[in-house]
């Protein structure tokens, strides 16, 4: 960081002005000369058998084109991520059999979009109903009815043993709660998307266009399924409106227009509903959970038992190993627990599949670490504040080996939780609510604690960049991650910026094209300013120490004379009268008569694998090697009128810890965005099946999708542990805000109504929900806490079950 750096200060983004003019380039914008729409008939049962598919009537419709089904694709079905089990993959268009409401089971080409959704209803099945099994708890039984018949159950994988009898025998006091961390939908502003066209410079080549985080690993996945070369595709992510987790990986969807655009010789683009997207694009969370903490009379905690019971959705994918990847690696939390058994089993449902949501597992973690430790605080008679600074693991720890086995970079628990309450004036809180409930108040104060640890940069440690100087004396960065709102081309700009002192206007940036790109890992698990931002940065060394070499040859002087000056030249330093700007470096870096031998210089240790690009400039990838450990702690703060259960929420008080803030104002941006996403897991959004796997949350009207008008003014900051791992000392911080919010916020309802008598309430806390609860504490019959989880979650898998997974590759997603 040189002199008068501008990282760490607020700097506006560039990439705005395009969106906030409209010159956004979705995939629903782009412009494709002779484009035909693509449609899907979706399946309206949970569970049925295929018996026949008629698509006569519609391919005599006006503008159709094509009609596809499973029979006619061609296409074998594509295990999901993580899936261990060949029976359960999933054909881009059903064959057999469909699985959830809303499975693809025909795809129409038309010359409009009416067009093709008319004809898609014209498409006529014949189905014979199965019987659906809905609740994870019931497709555990031995006689469930099977989703996949030759499986010997519903189970994609168990990673869980008997308990033993005498695990808590040091713990005099056992808290015990079972918690439901309930699925949620992403909701994306742009829902799934997806384009395909003939390429014309590529025999029998296509170019696809998607609304995907990781292009290059669908650009990987999809061209030996379409048999393809990998050079027979270029795949363009253009403009993305939010991912969140939900849009990575093969959709089903993808392959049948990219089959169509390569039959007909024309492009084919599709663009999903808001309704499609609510039973369609791949949900998140769907734990439920039974977790057992022990402690010693003086409030240390002596060991914890987990068992989670996770809901797949109709394919094994993602979504089978979150419970045992992330959600385990982070059971721990910051907590000091010196024993941990911890165990769980992914079942499939005849309902929507369900992959990463914000935080991919982790949020679900520390959901259920900060609701048993509110429950212990009422047990135990010790301030939930107190009884966290009792247990966070010492700071003089680090690096730290968790009992879940990864290891923590860095970490100073107690600095943002005391600034947190200090913001929140807690003790002020504390004697309003005393006051409150002295009075027997209508209305109850609510004051609920989160402290967290989550993973960034998990699995996928390494990334691609490149920094090039043009011959106009500008900066192009390429770079293999892929932004969706998230700041790439600021954050990266301000690095090149910074190191050689080119105006941020005139950096290019070019991301999420295989064609232009030659590889990347995409964005998930929040990893891009430490591994991309870090592979920039590199670059941009890189391409320094070779303008030092061409301008100390040109201007006759050591290379370890040569400076930057204030005006973004290279010139001898104490003569200023001697610079050369970029542009003329550029050119003398293209004339092999002006440019000294080796001048180019040789990648950084910590950098390898690509050859550096003509003329002046640099490519490599970095590799962290392991993951981050942000942390932090949240404060929410809300009223709940007892009479009618509402709950108005007052504050929410956050301060993150991602290491060092290279931009203040992107930080705060992710912060806004994450602490609006687990409030509204806390208190609005559930998705929600009927008995016979009927979406009731297909609409907007329905799923429960809070707006800015529905939060406060979220009261943000943060403090500074640096990562060792990284030269910036930057960790993740675009997921943090989930972690800790949705218990903070949990956690406050409760409290409001605790000395009432209510130990729990599972989310989102509903007025309904709420009202339940105080009514029945009111009578004197609270409503239970705990159930004892289903036998199955305390067995060793059974042999030949489903083989072990990469489980750490879920974390980054």
């Amino acid at each position: 960081m040189r002199p008068g750096s501008i990282l760490g200060n607020v700097v506006v983004r560039k990439e705005d002005p395009t969106l906030l003019r409209g010159q956004g380039t979705f995939v629903a914008d782009l412009d494709l000369p002779g484009c035909l729409s693509a449609a899907f008939l979706r399946s309206p049962f949970a569970h049925a058998a295929i018996v026949r598919i008629d698509t006569s009537v519609a391919e005599r419709m006006p503008g159709v084109a094509l009609v596809l089904t499973g029979a006619t694709l061609g296409i074998a079905p594509i295990p999901g991520f993580g899936s261990t089990e060949p029976l359960t993959a999933r054909p881009p268009l059903a064959t057999d059999r469909v699985r959830f409401v809303g499975e693809a089971v025909a795809m129409v080409v038309a010359a409009t979009p009416a067009q093709a959704v008319d004809a898609a209803e014209a498409v006529v099945v014949d189905y014979d109903p199965l019987t659906a099994v809905v609740e994870p708890i019931d497709a555990l039984a031995p006689d469930a009815a099977r989703l996949f018949p030759g499986t010997p159950s519903n189970t994609a994988l168990a990673v869980t043993g008997p308990a033993a009898d005498d695990f808590f025998e040091d713990a005099p006091i056992v808290v015990k709660g079972r918690f439901v961390n309930q699925r949620m939908a992403a909701m994306p502003m742009e829902g799934n998307a997806f384009a395909a066209a003939p390429d014309p410079d590529v025999p029998g080549g296509l170019r696809l266009w998607a609304a995907t985080q990781m292009p290059h690993g669908l650009h990987g996945a999809i061209a030996p399924v379409l048999g393809l070369a990998p050079e027979q595709i270029r795949l363009v992510a253009p403009h993305v409106g939010g991912g969140f987790g939900a849009k990575v990986g093969v959709y089903a969807e993808f392959l049948p227009i990219a089959v169509a655009a390569q039959r007909l010789g024309r492009p084919v683009r599709w663009a999903e509903s808001r309704s499609e997207d609510l039973v369609s694009l791949s949900q998140g969370r769907a734990q439920i959970q039974w977790v057992e903490m022990g402690f010693g009379t003086d409030g240390r905690i002596r060991g914890m038992r987990v068992r989670v019971l996770a809901d797949t959705g109709a394919y094994p994918g993602l979504g089978s190993v979150l419970a045992p990847g992330p959600t385990h690696m982070l059971a721990q939390g910051v907590y000091e627990i010196p024993k941990i058994d911890y165990g769980s089993v992914a079942v499939a449902t005849n309902t929507t599949p369900v992959g990463a949501f914000r935080g991919a597992g982790r949020p679900e973690a520390t959901a259920f670490l900060e609701r048993i430790m509110d429950m212990a605080a009422v047990e135990l008679a010790i301030d939930p504040a107190e009884l966290r600074r009792r247990n966070f693991i010492a700071t003089d720890a680090f690096p730290y080996a968790t009992r879940t086995g990864v290891t923590y970079d860095s970490g100073e628990y107690a600095k943002p939780l005391d600034e947190a309450l200090r913001v929140a004036g807690y003790d002020d809180l504390r004697a309003e609510q005393q006051a409150r409930r002295a009075r027997g108040d209508t209305v109850q104060l609510g004051i609920g604690l989160s402290t967290y640890v989550e993973i960034t940069a998990g699995g996928y440690t390494s990334e691609y960049a490149a920094v090039e100087i043009r011959p106009d004396g500008g900066a192009t960065i390429r770079v293999g991650t892929s932004a969706h709102g998230q700041g790439h081309d600021t954050t990266f700009s301000m690095l090149v910026s910074d190191q050689l002192g080119i105006p941020m206007d005139q950096i290019d940036f070019i991301q999420s094209d295989t064609a232009l790109v030659p590889r990347g890992l995409g964005t998930g698990g929040s990893r891009s300013l430490q591994i991309g931002g870090t592979a920039v940065l590199k670059s941009a060394e890189l391409v320094l120490a070779q303008a030092r070499r061409l301008a100390a040859h040109l201007l006759e002087a050591a290379p370890d004379d040569i400076v930057l000056t204030d005006d973004g030249r290279l010139g001898v330093a104490g003569v200023p009268g001697s610079a050369l700007g970029w542009a003329e470096l550029a050119a003398a870096a293209g004339d092999p008569a002006r440019a000294p031998e080796g001048w180019r210089g040789e990648l950084p240790a910590e950098a390898s694998g690509e050859v550096q690009p003509d003329g002046l400039g640099a490519a490599l990838v970095f590799d962290q090697r392991e993951a981050s450990f942000p942390f932090g702690a949240h404060i929410a703060v809300v009223e709940v009128d007892t009479e009618t259960g509402r709950v108005g929420y007052l504050r929410h008080i956050a301060v993150d810890d991602c290491g060092f803030v290279l931009n203040p104002l992107i930080v705060a941006g992710q912060q806004h965005g994450g602490i609006a996403a687990g409030a509204g897991q806390a208190l609005y959004e559930e998705i929600r099946y009927d008995a016979e796997g009927n979406p009731l949350t297909a609409t907007l009207i329905d799923y429960l999708m809070p707006s800015a008008a529905e939060m406060p003014l979220f009261e943000v900051s943060g403090t500074v542990t640096l990562s060792p791992l990284n030269p910036l000392g930057v960790k993740g911080i675009g997921e943090a805000g989930t972690i800790g919010a949705t218990p903070a916020v949990q956690n406050a309802v409760v409290d409001a109504v605790a000395h009432l008598g209510v130990r729990h309430i599972d989310m989102p806390l509903s007025p309904e929900r709420v009202w339940e609860a105080v009514r029945a504490a009111k009578a004197g019959t609270p409503q239970p806490a705990w159930s004892d989880a289903p036998a199955p979650l305390y067995a060793a898998p059974a042999a030949g079950g489903p083989a072990a997974v990469d489980l750490e590759a879920a974390s980054a997603i």
